[in-house]
């Protein structure tokens, strides 16, 4: 696997200008995205973007001369879509009237749901990760985003509720707990570590340990 331009840090994009060329560009990036969706980064290639985003080789060239740095635009672009449904996390709307438990509940099936609704682009990208350092690495600072939003919102409303000496700690080990049985799911399968059982199921027993874990009472899951 090529990663030349990781190491010798020729990764920069030339964005385009003009708006008919921002157009094309918007379009190879979603065909780019489309092309992980299904092949992985084995279908990353210049030929089948050009012929997905119809569009000439040249308005892939015109932008960089680096399949690494296209590759590394496309995650890019395929993160900011995941980052955007992150926000949930940092809203507090959604959660002022639950419960601690009912809050914990909510926000590890909020965790999940974004794995299950993402798996197709999360997959082949956690699987890259192992041997593309460059990926790695941007998404080590996607993942300490996303842990900080999470535990954030855990600290900010249940924090009176959690049992533990070192409640920051406490989250973010539940984060870590739940992120990781969602990597190995999406990457793997679901049967993976375990006895295979649908998402609901699965999401159920991840809230169950997040708030044994975390409470002093497990408690109703729901406001009634």
């Amino acid at each position: 696997m090529a990663t030349s331009a990781a190491r010798s840090g020729d990764l920069e994009i030339r964005e385009p200008r003009q708006e008919r060329t921002r157009r094309a560009w918007a379009r190879i990036l979603d065909a780019g995205v489309a092309l992980v969706e299904e092949g992985g980064y084995e279908a990353f290639t210049i030929a089948a973007l050009c012929e997905k985003a119809q569009v000439p080789p040249r308005a892939l060239y015109d932008r960089t001369t680096n399949k690494d740095a296209l590759f590394l635009a496309v995650y890019e672009h395929g993160i900011a879509r995941i980052t955007a449904e992150e926000q949930v996390f940092r809203d507090p709307a959604p959660w002022v009237d639950l419960s601690p438990a009912a809050l914990v509940t909510a926000a590890v099936s909020e965790l999940t749901a974004l794995f299950r609704r993402h798996a197709a682009f999360l997959k082949p990208v956690v699987l890259l990760s192992g041997v593309h350092p460059e990926v790695l690495r941007r998404g080590r600072a996607h993942v300490h985003s996303l842990a900080d939003a999470f535990s954030g919102l855990l600290l900010e409303h249940t924090r009176e509720g959690i049992t533990q000496p070192d409640p920051e700690q406490a989250v973010r080990q539940c984060f870590a707990t739940v992120f990781s049985a969602c990597v190995l799911r999406t990457a793997h399968g679901a049967d993976f570590a375990t006895t295979e059982v649908d998402h609901d199921t699965f999401t159920a027993y991840l809230a169950l340990t997040a708030r044994r874990a975390l409470l002093a009472h497990d408690g109703p899951t729901a406001d009634s």
